[in-house]
This record gives C-alpha cells, sequence and structure tokens, in this order.
C-alpha cells in the first residue's frame, strides 16, 4: 500500500469540535536526512487540543527523529514545525514553553527526591517559590505520588519513575504532551495505567502525540497516524484504518501497511 490513506471523513467528535480552536501541533512538509538517508520524508500532520494522537511506526520508522527535531534538539532541513502557533525555529523559547516531554530514556535525576526533581524543572520555565510548590504539589496529586515526594528516585519502582516524569512534563502546564515510546521497559498494569492517566488529560484540553511501535496502545487513540521509513502512510481513527485496508483490526491493517513491522504487546 504505498498511496497514502485518507479518512479525515471519520475523523472522531473531538477532533472536530477541538478544531474550531486551532492546532496545537502543527508539521507541514518536514524533512530531515543524515547524510543520504531520508529520516523524515514530507512529513505533515496535526495535533488539536484535547486530542490524542498515536504516532504508530515499526523501529526505525522516524519516531524518534520527529520528536528530536519538536524538541529543538535538531533542526528540520525543510518544512514547518510550530507549537500553539510558534515556529520552533523563529520562536524556539516560545515554542518549548508550550511542550512537555517524557522520552523513551529516562533523564530524571535518581539521587534527587521526587518533589526536588519537579522543583528543578519548574525553575527551569521560570517557575519559583509558592507558585511552584502548588504546582508541583498538583501534579503529583494526580498521579498518586504525594506520599513519595520525598523520596529518592532510585527508590521508585519502574512504574512510579514514569510517572515522576509525566508529573515533571506537566508541571508547567503545558499545551502539548510529547510521549515518546515512554512505556519501554514496564510491565503490563503498569503501562496500561499510564496510558490511562495520559488519555485522561483530554478533558484538561491537553493535546498529546504518543509515539509507540505497539498496536494496542494505539487503538486508544483518538486518531493514529501510521509512520514508516519517513513517509505516512495513513491517518484515521484505529476502526476506520482497519476498515478502509478491509482487515478486521487495526494490528492486520499496520502489518499490511508496513510489511509486519509492528508489534502487539502480551
Amino acid at each position: 500500500m504505498n498511496e497514502r490513506m485518507n479518512t479525515a471523513v471519520d475523523a472522531s467528535p473531538r477532533t472536530r469540535d477541538s478544531a474550531q480552536a486551532g492546532a496545537a501541533l502543527e508539521l507541514a512538509d518536514v524533512r530531515k536526512a543524515y547524510g543520504t538517508r531520508e529520516a523524515l520524508r514530507g512529513v505533515t500532520l496535526k495535533v488539536d487540543r484535547g486530542e490524542f494522537v498515536a504516532l504508530l511506526g515499526p523501529n526505525g520508522a522516524g519516531k524518534s527523529t520527529l520528536f528530536q527535531l519538536l524538541t529543538g534538539l535538531f533542526n528540520a532541513d525543510s518544512g514547518r514545525l510550530a507549537v500553539c502557533g510558534h515556529d520552533i525555529r523563529k520562536a524556539p523559547v516560545a515554542a518549548l514553553a508550550h511542550l512537555g516531554v517524557v522520552f523513551q530514556q529516562s533523564t530524571l535525576d535518581l539521587d534527587l527526591g521526587v518533589a526536588a526533581n519537579l522543583k528543578f524543572h519548574a525553575a527551569l520555565h521560570g517557575l519559583g517559590g509558592r507558585h511552584a510548590r502548588d504546582r508541583v504539589a498538583d501534579a503529583l496529586g494526580r498521579l498518586g505520588l504525594t506520599e513519595r515526594a520525598g523520596d529518592p528516585v532510585r527508590e521508585l519502582s519502574g512504574g512510579n519513575r514514569r510517572k515522576v516524569e509525566l508529573a515533571r512534563a506537566l508541571v508547567h502546564e503545558p499545551a502539548v504532551l510529547l510521549m515518546d515510546e515512554a512505556t519501554v521497559g514496564l510491565d503490563p498494569a503498569s503501562r496500561r495505567q499510564l496510558l490511562d492517566e495520559v488519555l485522561a488529560l483530554r478533558a484538561r484540553g491537553v493535546a498529546v502525540l504518543w509515539a509507540t511501535h505497539l498496536v494496542d496502545e494505539a487503538e486508544a487513540a483518538d486518531r493514529v497516524v501510521v509512520l514508516h521509513r519517513g513517509q505516512i502512510l495513513a491517518e484515521g481513527r484505529p476502526q476506520a484504518l482497519a476498515d478502509q485496508a478491509g482487515t478486521a483490526t487495526l494490528a492486520d491493517a499496520f502489518l499490511q501497511m508496513t510489511g509486519g513491522g509492528g508489534e502487539r504487546s502480551d
């Protein structure tokens, strides 16, 4: 299947309603190459406020490269990336101020306490004093971590460490949350809990871009964007993609599109 499938007509009510407020995250014809290898080839997508979009692709599809561009680690060769209307290349500080990120690899200070990690992150965003303390307390409370606030991060389980990273990403109340293969290494229960916590953010108007190679995580999304070899192959509601591909499930549709690159967790 080489042509990009168009399932815009099947957009969910959540997507249609939030679209009226404008996209929180927009990418237009984004390209990135490393030497002769094209990592991203004309990627165009948007995520509306209050929408959960799964970026589904096998390993090596270009998901991590896309997140590196969105977080300002690298510049795109061409195209436009904008967060809440702020062009990342032209106004990086304004754009990044609206982003919360949980990377695949943990970036917590294991020797600091849970709350101390969040307070340090708050300070990086210009939050201090009572304002920062209130934000940290609120973030920890939402994720059930209040009683662990003073514990060193290294004493936490893998699932709770991920919850701390999510709390940290939300402490400055970003409009857009990026989750880059954030469930890697978690047991099934912890993985489901983290996914449910992020899905609940839609009610607060947070736009979520969730990168994964696991089809069952994508099935919970409002919309799925299939990325393969640096190109978007299809996008739409999970069941709509299966219907258009003529398959019974999203997993089967994904395997058909990518030639067997996806996984379903056990």
